[in-house]
């Protein structure tokens, strides 16, 4: 400012400022606006900002920010302006609401006026304090400001934005916020019409090009939506396309997006509240999905927005629809338990509800990560219900059903059913005598008890499990309870359960009845009546076995038929249609031996195994029994059904994420280890030999096998990477916490599909087509190059062998004159006679071991022999090998022998004079002896190896105290030769525990094949070095005494690096080297001793 006159003009630090020209003598005043409290609107609406304006002769001189309200309806300024009096001696302050962040229509809603002269204010002396305005709703707002005198300053000009000027379009819009409060607080419509009125002129001169069109839009919008919510108009659907169409002018990142958001979501929740439209709660749950991220903590939008009358309404009335199981439908789901963040009091509801959605998917799908998610998600629900929580005996039961009745019927863990039974009990504990809901609970615990007599046969479970469903039944009399139905269909299949296990004669008939009054109460239309029409079936089906009464039967058919079109094509039931059906036709069949009713089970034992959406163990058992039935009655489905029974054994097992409990699943079933040598069997009698050995490779699992390894880098580099996780994974999965189990698993699967993703990669590489896949007859025979490979199948319908040579048909040997049950005598003979000659003196002979291995070279070797020699033309010292299945695998083939003399007094010869003898890594050793003894030429044995190994070779030696399991599993890795002199303890029952015995700690199979081979199903010590990558193994069967084997090991040696100087290892000599060492010390070992040593590979 120019000169030394005092003026008094404003100067303003808000958002405008104008000055005058008129100089005055007076002190300027520095005005201050701190803050606001209790600023609510008069609408009702929620602003994106509250301001302050100073008007002074009726004209807004200045005005503040737009501040944000808080959740306290308050706002922080802290905005100053220098104020003059020369253009009038009073002044008005307003407290305006502003709808719009980004670019402001009109001048908002006005909240609170008043007008004080100049005095009033200075009268306060440079302190701060509050205004109090009209009351808005009850409560007064007010303003806490401060006044002082400054001296003049700088005359500045200013000019009014757009914004503030009186225009057409800024006097609509105000008057339609004036007319709409006065609605709001006086209910009269007149002032309705007269908003909408306005709103509807400024919406007119605003075209869709407008930048204010979005503006114009909401308030037209809101006034409509207010007048819906008090039935004073009844169009909702323009409302909410008014919203829709201003939400699509503010895109993401808009400063008024968040505020466009809430509008549209109020409409749709209204209008839900007034017609329970589903598709607005949905919509809405959306919309609050993008919305609250975009809502900071403690404003008043998010306050309202995630309260009581928001979010929460929303998540209210989408727990209340009905289970959705569509892809759809569980978004929601998850977007409803994103809007429950943890601690929010609906998040256990939400949990439930999407874990049903998923269960309910499960069951259309059959896919056990929906069912695995939906334990997950119910586990959680429940830790969130504490003991006294209203919900907490719900979720323990839904919990233990999907655990008893869902999962454990689809991968068959017996930890999920003991889990479930515990979580029953504990709901049963909280619905004591008395308790309304008891009686689900004990219908829910019986169930699973009776599912676990079934699995294994405790008589007590069944007792009980009737008894908690008689008592269950006295809760629901006649006529008085919707859950009658149920109870008697459940304590129906429990007694018949009781009937199929015990023959207890009176359950079924009692069984029957209960199930036809089950279906006399339950409507044609009721969704589980094909489940009490299942239980009936089954009922009549067992007692037409003990009656033969045609009628019986027929009603089966009939009922199963009626099931089967109630029920949607991958309804998991379908399976037990199918199951009765077959045990339907097939019991017919053994009554009228009519061709057409086996035809007619067949068809259906094929529909029940290859249902998808029902579990791998009763399609199992399915198969399994369609094998009995086609092998029973000579049917022509036999091959087929073995088949699909290998196929369902090998997806059953990959879904366990740990070796052992692989090998668990897969010995769950009843005649599972002889199942490959009954199919080889069956392909036999067929007469189709290469599908024979195909069967035999691929029931050993061999399609695991790593053997053969991409040349592509990348590809070979991505299976070994996930090789490696499968493992981690393995370990996360034998978690004793359940749900960390079940993540563990979870994320196993996940793996395995990445796995095969990457494993379909490679066959689609030229010369990988059949990666990992059971190998073809073809790729077999190649393994017989070196020498025929004679593989001896031991099945309870034939015994035989077949000859697999480098080329040509395979030659099929049979053994007639030998069963199943003979194998197994000879098996416990040759045990006897072991141990019997393991306490004889060297010199006396071993008659009870020369006459078994006589009976073995008449009645075993001798026509595999006379193929050799006369059909195959295998020349004389050539080798071959042995490959023995199930009983085979317990008798020494090697050492079979005529034990004859000719007629010059020469020998006969025997198998191992004939030809040289290695086995295939299939074989199983006799049983241990218990606890070895101490091995005292250990030392002398390994410093006589040290001697006849050449020079050339790098050795590692551990013994004595450095001879601990780390140790060994060390130099197992840095080596590619080894020679082990320790006890080896066979584990029959649990091959993967069969071990080596170390200093601290057993050294077992898994430890070694955990290394870099994946699971292989192993039998035999050395037979599981040899998976685990060493490429020729010399072994023993039994226990043998050290300071024999010194004589073997020496002999051993001396041809295997013979001659030293040479300094060549070739493992490939091996089992000749075996050979002349067993012949060479005849005289100083006797014959248990010399027989003992085996030779495994190439």
């Amino acid at each position: 400012m120019s000169g030394s006159s005092e003026s008094r003009y404003i100067r303003l630090d808000g958002d405008h400022s104008i000055s005058s020209p008129h100089p005055y003598p007076y002190p300027h005043t520095l005005f201050t606006v701190i803050s606001g409290s209790n600023l609510l609107v008069p609408s009702e609406r929620i602003p994106a900002g509250i301001y302050v304006s100073i008007n002074i002769d009726s004209q807004i001189r200045w005005k503040s920010a737009t501040g944000v309200l808080s959740s306290e309806e308050s706002v922080v300024w802290g905005d100053t302006v220098i104020l003059s009096s020369d253009a009038s001696p009073v002044l008005s302050v307003e407290i305006r609401a502003s709808y719009e962040a980004y670019r402001m229509l009109g001048s908002g809603e006005v909240i609170g006026k008043l007008q004080m002269s100049w005095d009033e204010i200075l009268n306060h002396r440079d302190k701060s304090f509050d205004l109090s305005f009209p009351p808005v709703r009850g409560v007064h707002p007010s303003l806490t400001l401060k006044a002082a005198v400054v001296q003049a300053c700088d005359d500045q000009d200013g000019a009014l934005p757009n914004s503030l000027v009186d225009c057409e379009m800024t006097r609509h819009t105000d008057a339609g916020h004036a007319q709409f409060a006065e609605y709001v607080a006086s209910e009269t419509v007149s002032h309705l019409n007269a908003a909408v009125e306005n709103f509807q002129l400024v919406l007119d001169q605003c075209p869709a090009s407008h930048p204010d069109h979005a503006a114009a839009l909401t308030n037209l919008a809101w006034v409509g939506l207010l007048g819906y919510v008090r039935n004073d108009l009844q169009d909702i659907d323009t409302t909410i396309s008014l919203f829709r169409d201003a939400l699509a002018l503010r895109p993401q990142c808009h400063p008024d997006r968040p505020f466009s958001l809430y509008s549209l979501t109020e409409s749709l929740t209204w209008h839900h509240n007034k017609k329970g439209t589903a598709a607005d709660i949905r919509e809405a749950a959306q919309l609050y999905h993008e919305l609250l991220p975009l809502c900071p903590e403690g404003t008043y939008l998010r306050s309202i927005a995630s309260g009581k009358n928001g979010v929460d309404y929303v998540i209210v009335g989408c727990n209340s629809l009905p289970t959705d199981a569509s892809d759809e439908g569980i978004c929601l789901r998850r977007v409803v338990l994103e809007l429950c963040p943890l601690g929010h009091q609906l998040r256990p509801r939400a949990l439930d509800e999407l874990s049903r959605a998923l269960f309910s998917r499960f069951t259309q799908s059959g896919n056990i990560d929906d069912l695995d998610e939906s334990i997950q998600f119910l586990r959680e629900a429940m830790s969130l219900c504490p003991e006294r929580h209203t919900d907490r005996a719900v979720y323990l039961d839904n919990l233990a059903i999907l655990l008893g009745s869902c999962r454990f019927r689809h991968q068959g863990n017996p930890n999920d059913l003991d889990e479930a039974i515990y979580l029953h009990e504990e709901a049963l504990r909280l619905h004591p005598v008395g308790h309304e809901s008891r009686d689900s609970s004990l219908r829910s615990l019986g169930c699973a008890l009776v599912t676990r007599f079934n699995n294994r046969g405790a008589i007590d479970d069944i007792t009980r499990a009737i008894s908690l469903l008689r008592e269950a039944l006295t809760l629901c009399p006649p006529g008085h309870c919707p859950h009658r139905d149920v109870t008697l269909n459940n304590l129906a299949n429990a007694l018949k359960t009781r009937y199929d296990k015990l023959n207890v004669s009176e359950d079924l008939n009692e069984a029957i009845d209960l199930c036809r009054e089950s279906l006399r109460l339950k409507g044609l239309d009721d969704p589980e009546r094909h489940v009490t029409l299942l239980n009936l079936s089954g009922a009549l089906c067992s007692r037409f076995t003990d009656t033969r009464k045609n009628e019986d039967i027929e009603d089966v058919i009939d009922l199963c038929q009626k099931s089967l079109d109630i029920l949607p094509s991958l309804h998991p039931d379908r399976f037990l249609s199918y199951m009765w059906l077959a045990e339907a036709y097939l019991s017919r069949y053994r009554v009228q031996l009519n061709p057409s009713n086996l035809s007619l089970a067949v068809e259906n034992f094929r529909l029940a195994s290859g249902h998808p959406t029902q579990g791998f163990p009763y399609r199992i058992q399915m198969a399994l029994n369609w094998v009995v039935a086609a092998e029973s009655y000579q049917h022509d489905s036999a091959l087929e059904a073995y088949q699909v029974c290998l196929e369902l054994f090998d997806s059953h097992v990959m879904t366990r994420s740990s070796i052992i409990a692989r090998r668990e699943a897969a010995s769950a079933f009843r005649g599972a280890q002889s199942f490959p040598v009954d199919a080889a069997s069956c392909a036999i009698r067929r007469g189709n030999l290469p599908r024979a050995v195909e069967l035999m490779e691929q029931g050993r699992g061999q399609q695991w096998s790593l053997i053969s390894s991409p040349r592509v880098p990348e590809l070979a580099r991505k299976v070994s990477e996930l090789n490696k996780r499968l493992a981690g994974a393995q370990g996360s999965a034998g978690s004793t916490d359940r749900a960390a189990a079940d993540r563990a698993a979870t994320k196993y699967r996940a793996l395995t599909r990445q796995w095969e993703s990457a494993v379909a990669e490679i066959r689609n590489l030229p010369g990988f087509s059949r990666f990992l896949l059971p190998p073809a007859y073809e790729d077999l025979q190649a393994a017989a190059r070196h020498g025929p490979v004679i593989v001896l199948i031991a099945s309870q319908y034939s015994c035989g062998a077949i000859i697999v040579s480098t080329s040509g048909e395979p030659h099929h040997v049979p053994l007639p004159s030998i069963t199943l049950a003979d194998l197994m005598i000879l098996k416990d003979r040759f045990t006897r006679a072991i141990r019997h000659a393991s306490r004889m003196n060297p010199a006396e002979t071993r008659t009870d071991l020369i006459v078994l291995l006589r009976t073995i070279w008449d009645e075993v070797m001798l026509p595999i022999v006379d193929v050799l020699e006369n059909v195959l033309k295998v020349q004389r010292r050539s080798r071959i090998w042995l490959c023995p299945t199930a009983a085979f695998t317990s008798i020494p083939l090697h050492a079979a022998n005529p034990f004859l003399t000719k007629a010059d007094r020469s020998k006969e010869p025997c198998l191992e004079d004939l030809y040289i003898c290695s086995y295939t890594p299939t074989l199983s050793a006799l049983p241990g002896a218990g606890k070895g003894k101490a091995l005292l030429a250990v030392d002398s044995e390994l410093e006589l190896v040290r001697e006849l190994v050449p020079a050339t070779a790098n050795r590692t030696t551990i013994s004595g105290d450095a001879a601990t399991r780390a140790g060994a599993l060390e130099a197992l890795e840095a080596n590619t030769w080894v020679h082990l002199a320790c006890h080896g303890k066979q584990d029959p029952a649990q091959p993967y525990h069969s071990h080596f015995v170390m200093r601290d700690e057993h050294l077992t199979l898994l430890d070694i094949m955990e290394r870099d081979i994946p699971h292989m199903p192993i039998i035999h010590l050395a037979a599981g070095l040899q998976f685990s990558g060493f490429k020729s193994v010399v072994g023993t069967l039994w226990e043998v005494d050290d300071s024999v084997a010194k004589h073997v090991v020496e002999a051993f040696y001396k041809y295997m690096f013979h001659p030293k100087e040479a300094g060549v290892m070739d493992c490939t000599k091996a089992a000749w080297a075996l050979n002349c060492a067993t012949h060479a010390v005849k005289t100083k070992v006797p014959l248990e001793q010399r027989m003992v040593f085996i030779h495994i590979g190439v």
